[in-house]
């Protein structure tokens, strides 16, 4: 899947949908367009960061909002057990469970090693968090627990979008081009599949957009 076609289903459907779904739709695929136009892997995980922001961020009253890992874990959640196709399946199972496996092996889009790096904790105690990470991730992979092994390789790429938003990373680094290539292989499908599976279920309960568009005059 790609934003035309995404695009094309939208054109064909938006009469029908929810006003909040009808906007986060229409502002993912515009980030979704912007990421395939773009002719470098940072901005091209930029841009398909902000697809998915744009799909799954719910405006909420401050004190019941979740922070941000735990808001996109319980969206991916929700993705699971909406895909009747099991999209999301295939494209863990199928499509790159080795690029999955290599990203999980990789402690510098793990936000432990940064912590360490930054002296909070002891090597140690980073070495053990990753490890228990890799475990878990290993266990979800082995039950066939889609949403757990979203969540984890989320987190990961929670570290990499903070790296990047928070001028933590040089643009076309050659240091960190494993881990960018990987990110945005799985990023890259993983955005079309979100907006497929909210497509297909346009009577669930989204929540309201962030930052509606207000009508002034």
């Amino acid at each position: 899947m790609d934003y035309a076609t995404l695009k094309a289903r939208q054109r064909s459907e938006r009469d029908q949908h929810p006003e909040s779904l009808a906007m986060r739709i229409h502002r993912a695929l515009s980030w979704l367009q912007r990421a395939e136009l773009a002719d470098d892997a940072d901005g091209r995980f930029i841009f398909l960061w902000i697809a998915f922001n744009a799909a799954y961020a719910t405006d909420i009253d401050p004190q019941y909002r979740l922070n941000e890992q735990d808001a996109f874990k319980a969206f991916l959640g929700k993705l699971c057990e909406l895909d009747s196709g099991k999209q999301l399946d295939q494209l863990v199972w199928q499509h790159y469970p080795q690029a999955i496996r290599v990203l999980l092996d990789n402690p510098f889009v793990f936000q432990s090693y940064w912590d360490h790096q930054r002296g909070q904790i002891t090597a140690a105690q980073w070495k053990e968090r990753f490890e228990a990470g890799k475990h878990n991730a290993a266990k979800a992979l082995s039950s066939n627990n889609t949403a757990a092994v979203l969540g984890i390789v989320f987190n990961r790429l929670y570290t990499l979008r903070n790296q990047l938003m928070h001028g933590g990373a040089t643009w076309n680094s050659s240091v960190n081009r494993d881990q960018m290539r990987d990110c945005v292989k799985v990023l890259g499908d993983l955005v079309p599949v979100t907006i497929s599976i909210m497509l297909d279920s346009p009577n669930t309960l989204w929540g309201d957009a962030v930052y509606p568009v207000v009508a002034v005059g």
